[in-house]
């Protein structure tokens, strides 16, 4: 399930990116923005690579009225490919159970500052940490964006209103895989969930794309109105 395909367009990182700040938030570092007299918040969850990577998206789900919360679930160690570990091996030493554990404390951290709500967004790796967190005890809503290691079995679990945002080309969640989450979905009369299929972009095209391609661009915009319309629906 992991593979070259997931690493695909590699991010370039600027550790001054964003307009927030970094704090410790339940034991991890993490980048926050938004007003902290919100009620409202939304924890993301990153791929493979730096969590600062989700800075600008963050700013902008900030700007819509969140408390955004980006933990460092992968402790200041990333994926660099070419570096002389394997992607597998990386994964080995980043298993998502532990990342799950780690969003507990976040997540109460963030429960403390008098927040009522909170909507969780995984990217790629960070998808199974996030359906792992869509429990009422946990969330209220949660964002699967080109989801890797997210089986059918984590799609039942799901107790909380949830959208899955798949890629058209996806050898980790193909199509095939994204209709069959959805077949679960829509037999879950009790929580509201749906699945869209982005045509014609890769794994990844949510927060690794070339800036300079306005089609690109313009898909991955797409994508991030649709999370910030679930998190405005569900989250409040």
């Amino acid at each position: 399930m992991s593979g070259p395909k997931c690493c695909a367009n590699p991010p370039t990182l600027n550790p001054t990116t964003g307009g927030g700040h970094v704090e410790n938030l339940g034991g991890l570092n993490t980048y926050v923005n938004g007003s902290p007299h919100s009620k409202l918040a939304v924890l993301l969850v990153s791929d493979v690579y730096d969590a600062l990577n989700l800075r600008k998206l963050a700013d902008k789900i900030a700007a819509a009225g969140f408390y955004v919360a980006v933990p460092d679930f992968l402790h200041g160690d990333p994926y660099v490919p070419n570096a002389g570990r394997t992607l597998q091996d990386w994964i080995k030493d980043h298993g998502t159970d532990k990342a799950f554990e780690d969003a507990k404390p976040v997540i109460q951290a963030i429960k403390s500052k008098v927040i009522t709500a909170i909507g969780a967004a995984g990217f790629c790796w960070g998808a199974k940490v996030a359906v792992q967190l869509a429990k009422r005890e946990f969330i209220q809503a949660a964002v699967l964006l080109h989801p890797s290691f997210v089986t059918v079995d984590d799609i039942k679990t799901i107790e909380v209103p949830t959208a899955v945002l798949g890629a058209e080309f996806d050898q980790i969640s193909p199509p095939a895989l994204l209709k069959q989450f959805e077949e679960v979905l829509t037999a879950k009369s009790e929580v509201d969930g749906y699945v869209k299929i982005f045509p014609k972009v890769s794994h990844g095209w949510t927060v690794r794309y070339n800036v300079e391609d306005k089609s690109a661009v313009k898909c991955a915009e797409e994508a991030h109105q649709n999370m910030l319309e679930w998190f405005a629906k569900y989250v409040k």
